[in-house]
């Protein structure tokens, strides 16, 4: 049989846990920001060509073409500036990706390389 006084604290704890899962759940920046890093996914490996030349982990591109992003870790500015204006040998892809799509992108390999 468990004492009255851990009950109440079980229950205390169980309560702290349900608010805190209320709160990561109906966080909307957090459920934004991951779908923006979903979204940001699927450029990087299908629309964006990213990773026929880089190497993520996160999207399992082993290419050498570009830096190694995982070694790199480059700011999320840089990474916008170089998808929107091309850097080297890496194309521009403004006109090619809106602009929304470069922020989803940028976002994700900022996200995946942190």
């Amino acid at each position: 049989m468990i004492p009255n006084f851990m009950k109440k604290k079980l229950q205390f704890i169980l309560y702290i846990k349900l608010i805190f899962f209320f709160i990561l759940v109906t966080n909307p920046q957090k459920l934004f920001a991951d779908e923006i890093f979903q979204k940001g996914r699927e450029i990087f490996l299908e629309q964006g060509t990213c990773a026929s030349c880089h190497s993520l982990s996160d999207a399992v591109s082993q290419a050498n073409i570009g830096p190694n992003l995982d070694e790199i870790r480059p700011d999320l500015n840089r990474i916008v500036l170089a998808v929107t204006n091309g850097i080297g040998v890496m194309p521009a892809f403004e006109g090619m990706l809106s602009t929304e799509e470069i922020n989803a992108v940028s976002h994700y390999v900022y996200k995946a390389t942190e």
